[in-house]
C-alpha cells in the first residue's frame, strides 16, 4: 500500500497567529473597478444549508443536469448612513481630518457617545481641492435580524467615483437606508471580510499538521522532532510550528459567488430555526459554499478586487428547508 502524503499545512503568509482585535473585520482597500457608489455592505452569517439547480455552465461536464449546491445564508438587514469622514494628505499620507454626523438613532448609542445637539452639515466648506477621500460612517440594525443583540455594527465604507460625486451622493442619500438589493446583483462575485471561528490555544498537530513522532519518543509523541541547525544556539527559526492560538484570524476570501438575494425569509428558514442563531427575518443573501465566521458574527461584502469572468446562474428548483439541528 503506498504511503499517505500528508505535508504540513498552515501558509506563512499569515503570520503572527494572534487573535483579532475586533470582532468585525478590517477592510484595507477598496474596489474602484465599479460604478457602482457604496463599495460594500454588512450583514450577519445564520448557517448553510443547500440548494438544487439546473446547471447551465456551458464548459461543466454536468451541463443541463440537476446538481447540489453547499451555499451559506448571510441575514442583510438595511443599513443607515451615520455621517462621513474626509481625508486629507498630511505627513505624506492620506489621514482622517473631520467626522460629520446626521441624526442618529438611540441604538447607536451603545456603540459611540451620540452628540445631543447634531448641526447641520455645510457643504461649502468641503473644497474638493484638498480633499483626498470621503467615506460613509454605517451602521447596522441588528434588532431586525433573528439574534438578539442590540449594539449595532460602526464601521466606514469607501465610495467609488471623484470627490464631487461622492460629496452628491452624501447629500442625496444621507437620510435613506442602504440595501443590499440595490449594492449588489444575483451572480455577482464579491469579496468576503470575516473573524474566523475561533479554537483557542492548540498544539502543533492541530494547528499546522506535522507528523506524530514514533511511538516509543520518551519526551511526547505530539510534537515537532526538531527545532532547526541553530536550535543549541538558543535561536529558533520562526518557520518552526509551535503551540499558540488557533483561528479567531481576520481572513478575506476573493470571488465568492451570489446565488440569491430576497426579501422573503421564508424560503429559507429551516424546520426549527438555524441552530444558534434563530429564524431570518429580513433580507437575505445566498453565497455559494461556505464562508468563514461563526454563526451570528459580522460579515463585510465588498466589491470585487480581481475581478473575473462572469458564471452564469444555475435554474434553482429546490431550496432545503430541512431541519439543521
Amino acid at each position: 500500500m503506498a504511503k499517505t502524503h500528508s505535508p504540513r499545512h498552515g501558509s506563512m503568509q499569515y503570520w503572527p497567529r494572534v487573535r483579532a482585535k475586533s470582532t468585525v473585520a478590517r477592510v484595507r482597500s477598496w474596489s474602484m473597478n465599479t460604478k457602482d457608489h457604496v463599495l460594500g455592505f454588512i450583514g450577519y452569517k445564520a448557517g448553510m444549508t443547500h440548494i438544487m439547480g439546473i446547471d447551465t455552465r456551458k464548459t461543466s461536464q454536468s451541463k443541463g443536469e440537476e446538481i447540489v449546491i453547499p451555499t451559506t445564508v448571510i441575514e442583510c438587514p438595511p443599513m443607515k448612513i451615520a455621517g462621513f469622514r474626509v481625508y486629507k494628505k498630511q505627513y505624506l499620507y492620506d489621514q482622517p481630518f473631520k467626522d460629520f454626523l446626521f441624526k442618529l438613532d438611540k441604538s447607536l448609542s451603545r456603540k459611540m457617545i451620540v452628540p445631543k445637539k447634531v448641526h447641520s452639515v455645510d457643504y461649502s466648506q468641503l473644497n474638493p481641492d484638498e480633499l483626498t477621500d470621503l467615506r460613509i460612517l454605517v451602521y447596522t440594525q441588528p434588532s431586525m435580524t433573528g439574534i438578539q443583540k442590540k449594539k449595532p455594527e460602526l464601521m466606514e465604507i469607501g465610495l467609488s467615483g471623484s470627490i464631487n460625486d461622492k460629496i452628491n451622493f452624501v447629500k442625496e442619500n444621507h437620510d435613506k437606508e442602504l440595501l443590499a438589493s440595490s449594492l449588489f446583483k444575483e451572480g455577482e462575485f464579491v469579496d468576503i471580510h470575516a473573524i474566523t471561528k475561533g479554537k483557542g490555544f492548540q498544539g502543533p498537530v492541530k494547528r499546522f499538521g506535522v507528523a506524530f513522532k514514533p511511538h516509543k519518543t520518551e519526551k511526547g509523541v505530539r510534537r515537532v522532532g526538531t527545532l532547526g541547525a541553530w536550535s543549541g544556539q538558543g535561536h529558533t527559526l520562526y518557520r518552526v510550528p509551535h503551540a499558540g492560538q488557533m483561528g479567531y484570524h481576520m481572513r478575506t476570501e476573493h470571488n465568492k459567488q451570489i446565488i440569491k438575494i430576497s426579501n422573503k425569509p421564508e424560503e429559507v428558514n429551516p424546520k426549527g430555526a438555524f441552530p444558534r442563531y434563530g429564524n431570518v427575518k429580513s433580507n437575505f443573501i445566498l453565497v455559494k459554499g461556505s464562508i468563514s465566521g461563526a454563526r451570528k458574527r459580522a460579515i463585510i461584502f465588498t466589491k470585487s478586487l480581481r475581478s473575473r469572468a462572469a458564471e452564469s446562474l444555475p435554474t434553482i428548483t429546490y431550496i432545503s428547508k430541512e431541519s439543521k439541528q
